[in-house]
C-alpha cells in the first residue's frame, strides 16, 4: 500500500511539470483546417519586437510572458534589447517558494507555476541575467524538461517539513540550492557582458534599467471591494500577493489605453475553453455553449468570425467559483487587430514556439479577455487617468 501511495504521489508531483505538454496536446484538438483562410486579420497596432520563445516541458509560462513584457518595457524606454533569462527568474522564484513551502509546513502548492507579479518581485530582489549566460539547460536537453527536477525538489522539501530531527538546521536551503545548481546551472556572482563586469543586480539596474515598483497587477471580482488590494485566490499564488480589484470593463479600458500609448501588457488567463484554439491562433466566446452545439457547429467553430455571447460580471464570477475559469497560462498582449467584420482582437504573444497558424501569436476577442482573465500586469503610467486616480497612483 505504501508503495502504491508513493507512486501516486510521484505522479501528482510530476504532473505539474508535464501539465504544459498535456495542455498543448489537448488544445491541439480545438482547431479547423479552414481557420487561416476564413479569418482575415488586419493589424491596428503592433508593439512587439522580441522573438517568440518555447517554454518546453515546463510550467514557466509566467516567467516567459513576464520577461517578454519586461523586454518590451526596455525597448519602450529606448534600451537595447536584451534576451532576459526566463529560467534564472524561475530559479529565484523556486528559492522563495521553497521558503514559503517550509514555513507553511508544506501547506502551499509546489510546482513550476507562479504569477506575473513573481517576475517583477524576482527582478527587484535578485536582478536579471542574459539568456546567453543562463539557459537553464544543464541536463542534456535542448528545451526545458522539468519533470524529474520538480519531483526531486518536492520530495526533498517534504522531507524537510517532516523533519525527524524536529528542528530545522540551516543546511536545508544550501542543499536545495545545490539541487537547482545541478539541474539548472550555477549562478555567477559576477559576469562579463559586452566588455563590462556585472552582478545580476547591477545588470538589472544598469542594462535592463527598469524599476520594479513601476508595475501594478489587477483583476476583477464581485466579492471584493473596488479599487482595493485583494488576495489573488488561485493555487499558483504561492507568494500570497494581492491584486487591485477593478470592474470587468475597466480591464479592457486599461489594456486599450496601454496599447494606444505604446505600453504592452502581461496577461494571465484560462485557456481551457473549447473556443480557445492554439493551432488556429484564435480565442473567442461563442453565442452557444459548446455542450449545446451540433457536431457540425463544433467542427466549424473556427471557420471564420462568429457572433459572441454577452458576458456579464456575474458570468465571470460564476466561472471562477465553479472552476470553469482556472489560472492556466500566462501570455503577453502586444497589439490590436480587427477581423473582416471590424471586430477588434488583442494580438497575444505565446511561449509555445511558432507552430501555429500565426507563428506563435494569437488573436483574442475582448469578450474572451473579459471573461477569462485571471490577472493583468502593466506599467502604472499606462493606466487611464481616472483609474490611476481611483487606485491612488
Amino acid at each position: 500500500m505504501k508503495f502504491l501511495q508513493s507512486i501516486f504521489a510521484l505522479l501528482l508531483i510530476s504532473g505539474a511539470a508535464f501539465a504544459q505538454d498535456d495542455l498543448v496536446k489537448s488544445l491541439d484538438k480545438n482547431k479547423s483546417a479552414n481557420a487561416k483562410e476564413k479569418y482575415k486579420f488586419k493589424t491596428i497596432l503592433n508593439l512587439e519586437a522580441s522573438p517568440v520563445k518555447n517554454q518546453g516541458s515546463s510550467g514557466t509560462c509566467w516567467s516567459y510572458s513576464g520577461n517578454s513584457f519586461l523586454e518590451s518595457e526596455m525597448m519602450r524606454n529606448s534600451r537595447e534589447f536584451v534576451d532576459i533569462s526566463e529560467i534564472y527568474t524561475a530559479r529565484c522564484a523556486y528559492i522563495e517558494r521553497a521558503r514559503n513551502y517550509v514555513r507553511m509546513h508544506g501547506n502551499v502548492g509546489w510546482g513550476d507555476g507562479a504569477e506575473l507579479h513573481d517576475v517583477v518581485q524576482v527582478y527587484g530582489k535578485y536582478g536579471a541575467l542574459p539568456y546567453e549566460l543562463y539557459t537553464g539547460l544543464n541536463y542534456g536537453t535542448e528545451k526545458n524538461r522539468f519533470g524529474e527536477m520538480q519531483a526531486a525538489l518536492e520530495g526533498f522539501l517534504q522531507g524537510i517539513v517532516k523533519n525527524k530531527n524536529r528542528q530545522l538546521t540551516k543546511n536545508w536551503m544550501p542543499a536545495f540550492t545545490a539541487a537547482l545548481d545541478t539541474y539548472l546551472g550555477e549562478v555567477p556572482e559576477k559576469f562579463e557582458y559586452k566588455g563590462k563586469t556585472y552582478t545580476p543586480k547591477s545588470f538589472a539596474d544598469e542594462v535592463v534599467g527598469l524599476d520594479a515598483y513601476d508595475y501594478v497587477e489587477m483583476s476583477s471580482f464581485l466579492y471584493a471591494p473596488l479599487y482595493k488590494p485583494t488576495m489573488l485566490m488561485v493555487p499558483d499564488n504561492w507568494s500570497l500577493q494581492s491584486v487591485y480589484n477593478i470592474r470587468m470593463n475597466e480591464m479592457t479600458e486599461a489594456v486599450d489605453n496601454a496599447l494606444e500609448n505604446g505600453y504592452t501588457v502581461a496577461w494571465a488567463t484560462d485557456v481551457s475553453e473549447k473556443s480557445f484554439s492554439w493551432k488556429n491562433g484564435v480565442a473567442f466566446i461563442p453565442e452557444k455553449d459548446y455542450a449545446s452545439m451540433t457536431l457540425k457547429e463544433r467542427k466549424t467553430m473556427f471557420d471564420g468570425p462568429k457572433p459572441e455571447r454577452k458576458i456579464t460580471s456575474q458570468d465571470r464570477e460564476d466561472a471562477f467559483d465553479n472552476y470553469t475559469t482556472t489560472d492556466d497560462h500566462g501570455m503577453h498582449i502586444v497589439g490590436k487587430a480587427s477581423d473582416q467584420n471590424g471586430k477588434e482582437y488583442y494580438m497575444v504573444k505565446n511561449s509555445w514556439g511558432e507552430k501555429n497558424d500565426h507563428k506563435g501569436y494569437l488573436y483574442v476577442s475582448k469578450t474572451f479577455f473579459e471573461y477569462k482573465t485571471t490577472a493583468i500586469l502593466m506599467n502604472k503610467n499606462a493606466l487611464p487617468r481616472r483609474l490611476k486616480k481611483e487606485l491612488g497612483f
